[in-house]
């Protein structure tokens, strides 16, 4: 493989390994099928020299799923040294669009779950591994428009660099341009955002170890750090996700037995915005950003201000389904609506084709951000018994990302003629 960086890239009929994909095994692995038997008739296949770079890929992600990150990571490391591309089937007889992603060479969290939105289309999944050491190929498999995958993490930038170099003389349309998926780390997106009117964004600073010690100790103010700083506090390690190491703190006591707790050099600090409604219940939304226009994925309602979906338990109380149904079946009248122009905003200085927002709403009624990235799970893995309104749901995000690659894959072609 090469790295192009002036040439033109070139098109060809290319090997693609097969796999199951991430998502047919993940809906397994969440609906409780034991993924053991697969893994063990995966091994013995690759023991005895005959499993293909496709089911390689696949133990590397049942191995994760099972709970063994670092052996899984391992695994997929070592597939990608002799194979990166691997194709997905379409459930349609004959695919209607081919769409090629764009990965890095991460954890089975670090990519787009793009498998999950084309569920039930016609989209033929081909994706593509950019691979530290290796780069991008010299001639790349066929597609009709392709689409960066890989996320903004540290872990990512060779991968995004490289995709960057090349993306002047794609040869077809490519989304999620790697040089805006940048914009969504922690510390850049709030200075991105600064003075969207209606939206409310902390500033999300780095601070060290030292520095959060010394301010513990009193020796330093909140506003030596930043000026926006103060108690209370949300803190978590940088490079931290799923409310790893997340914690509000109060004053310089609790700040003391945070760090006496963790054992991290670098963290993200922010002024903690307390949301909480007026009957004593805070709520969180995730929203899909597609080409431009948002779409409900989710609303977790909680009596902690730390949210998020699954601490919520939303599936125990019928009363809180009952408000998400009615947040969905409104959403469009009702807080997009309100929000419209600071989701507009957002959006365009964002500047990808497709991202994710969680977010709330402050007292005043702001649109209150807390992250955006372009790898959090959109996926219809739920039980349509106990949550019925969340299949159609689904449905119209997946049909809006896959119109949105086909409209893209449209005007490639439209300009090329």
């Amino acid at each position: 493989m090469l790295d192009p960086v002036s040439a033109p890239l070139r098109m060809i009929a290319a090997n693609c390994a097969e796999r199951i994909g991430f998502a047919q095994l993940t809906r397994q692995a969440f609906e409780g099928v034991d993924l053991h038997p697969l893994r063990d008739q995966l091994l013995a296949r690759i023991a005895a020299g005959t499993a293909l770079a496709g089911e390689g890929l696949d133990l590397s992600l049942i191995t994760q799923l099972l709970g063994d990150k670092d052996q899984g990571l391992a695994i997929q490391s070592e597939v990608l040294t002799f194979h990166q591309l691997f194709r997905t089937p379409s459930t349609a007889p004959k695919p209607g669009l081919r769409v090629l992603a764009l990965a890095a060479d991460i954890d089975m969290g670090g990519n787009t779950p793009i498998d999950f939105l084309l569920e039930g289309s016609d989209v033929e999944l081909l994706t593509l591994y950019v691979v530290k050491g290796v780069g991008l190929p010299e001639n790349l498999p066929e597609h009709d428009v392709a689409i960066v995958i890989a996320s903004d993490s540290e872990e990512c930038r060779e991968a995004l660099t490289l995709i960057e170099r090349a993306a002047p003389h794609w040869p077809r349309p490519l989304l999620n341009r790697p040089d805006r998926i940048g914009n969504l780390d922690r510390d850049k997106l709030h200075r991105l955002l600064a003075g969207v009117p209606g939206l409310d964004i902390p500033a999300t600073i780095h601070a060290t170890r030292a520095q959060l010690f010394d301010l513990s100790k009193g020796r330093i103010a909140c506003n030596d750090i930043a000026d926006e700083l103060r108690f209370p506090m949300i803190a978590r390690p940088r490079g931290s996700h799923a409310g790893v190491g997340l914690a509000k703190l109060d004053d310089e006591a609790a700040l003391a037995a945070y760090l006496a707790e963790r054992g991290e050099q670098d963290f993200f600090v922010a002024r903690f915005v307390d949301y909480v409604n007026a009957d004593g219940l805070y709520r969180k939304y995730r929203l899909a950003m597609v080409d431009g226009k948002p779409y409900a994925c989710h609303m977790a309602i909680a009596d902690r201000w730390d949210i998020w979906y699954l601490n919520a338990y939303m599936a125990f109380s019928e009363e809180k389904r009952a408000e998400e149904a009615a947040f969905m079946l409104d959403f469009d009248r009702a807080f997009a609506e309100r929000h419209r122009s600071a989701l507009e905003e957002m959006s365009r200085r964002v500047g990808l084709d497709y991202f994710i927002v969680d977010c709330a709403e402050n007292q005043d009624g702001e649109l209150l951000v807390f992250e955006a990235d372009n790898t959090a799970v959109v996926h219809n893995m739920d039980s349509p018994l106990v949550f019925p309104y969340k299949p159609p749901q689904m449905r119209k995000i997946f049909a809006a990302f896959v119109a949105m690659l086909s409209r893209h894959a449209g005007a490639g072609e439209e300009s090329a003629a």
